[in-house]
């Protein structure tokens, strides 16, 4: 059985597709963890006895986190020096197999290790290379380094995000990495579907603050042709109204979204402001934007009288867009996400005791070539001796890489 292969290989809308994985923390480890997830065959390299420092990022119990455990299933760990001869070396033998190779080292680290570019397609000419970093691989900063939350700031999300009267505040995950990892996924396959077309391998280059700033929609053409700049708004959506939180009678809080002419006037009939549904000017969004406290005022003054479920379903009923804001509780008991396969038990080993953990299912959802979990991140290592056995590395020369720390 091939190195890149498990026991169910062939399945997965990816099967076939070889990646190596020279990344850590979450960006190049979410874009490999999609690929791998739909069938690819992917090797994450780890640094000999340490690993990804994501190992031990909210390590709540045992030697390995959760979170490293969700954002590399379905990979094969193996530990390697790419900064000695021999992990060079041993590296170059496994691009030769590889159809994609995803790296964030800061730019330059591949080539101070004698693994640039060029030294990467003498070894596979159609590789598709993806470089992530937090600048980007040219321009005055790419040498500066950069984390998900430099990048929120630099890339101009994060001046968007909070209230006018606090400072900017950030999302609870790492957005930038995720977003980054999916751009990067991206790259990867119109580097494949274009492969046969050139004699050259594509280079995705990947910046945590470019991706950023693709989500920031009309900040920039707004600003330079009118000179405006969007004030934080807090929980609403800025220039559309009403799309905001209310809290409801039980202290807990939902998300209404009545930004359209006739799903407006369908609110404002259930929340019986029919003097607001029958005001023609209301159908257009600015005239809503110039009366959004007045509009909030009134959606609140009837959300504070029931509970969550009761303003819920009423909505519901007048097919108005909202729902409740889920805490992780919330989710593990929602049957939509049961439904869905978002919510898979699988055993895990805590503090010496097999025990069954929910974790977040397969995205997208496809029909006829399904991604599924075969296992969760991997011990460090797990897989170093059945790769380099492959790879004709014997016992006795694998002791002796070991012994000098080479994996």
């Amino acid at each position: 059985m091939s190195r890149f292969e498990s026991n169910d290989s062939g399945h997965g809308a990816l099967a076939g597709v070889k990646v190596l994985e020279l990344g850590n923390f979450i960006a190049a480890p979410s874009a490999a963890r999609l690929l791998a997830d739909f069938g690819a065959d992917v090797i994450k390299v780890e640094y000999p006895n340490r690993g990804d420092e994501l190992r031990r990022w909210r390590l709540h119990a045992g030697d390995v986190s959760l979170l490293f455990r969700v954002l590399n299933r379905n990979k094969k760990s193996m530990t390697l020096d790419l900064g000695t001869e021999e992990g060079r070396d041993i590296c170059l033998r496994l691009v030769r197999e590889s159809d994609i190779v995803l790296e964030n080292f800061r730019p330059g680290t591949l080539e101070r290790w004698g693994l640039g570019p060029e030294v990467l397609r003498e070894a596979r000419p159609d590789l598709v290379l993806v470089r992530i970093s937090g600048y980007g691989q040219t321009g005055p900063h790419r040498d500066r380094p950069g984390f998900g939350g430099v990048a929120e700031a630099f890339g101009g999300l994060r001046n968007m995000a909070g209230f006018p009267d606090r400072p900017p505040v950030r999302s609870g995950v790492s957005l930038a990495d995720s977003v980054a990892g999916l751009y990067a996924v991206i790259g990867a396959l119109m580097g494949l579907i274009n492969r046969d077309k050139r004699e050259r391998g594509e280079t995705v280059d990947v910046a945590l603050f470019e991706a950023v700033f693709s989500l920031t929609e009309s900040l920039i053409p707004d600003f330079d042709a009118f000179g405006v700049t969007p004030e934080r708004s807090g929980s609403a959506l800025p220039g559309i109204a009403p799309s905001n939180t209310y809290r409801c009678g039980d202290d807990s809080y939902v998300v209404i979204s009545g930004n359209s002419g006739p799903v407006f006037r369908r609110l404002m009939t259930t929340i019986g402001r029919f003097d607001l549904a029958d005001d023609p000017s209301l159908g257009d969004n600015a005239n809503r934007v110039a009366m959004a406290k007045e509009i909030d005022f009134a959606i609140e003054a009837w959300t504070v009288q029931r509970s969550r479920e009761d303003a819920l379903q009423s909505l519901e009923d007048a097919q108005i867009p909202a729902d409740a804001i889920l805490t992780a509780a919330d989710i593990l008991q929602n049957a939509h996400y049961s439904e869905r396969g978002l919510l898979e038990s699988h055993y895990i080993e805590i503090d010496g005791r097999p025990t069954s953990v929910k974790f977040p299912g397969i995205v997208p959802s496809l029909s006829e070539h399904p991604g599924r979990t075969r296992w969760l991140g991997p011990d460090l290592g797990n897989d170093t001796d059945f790769i380099l056995e492959e790879l004709g590395i014997g016992q006795e020369a694998r002791a002796a890489l070991r012994a000098r720390d080479v994996i």
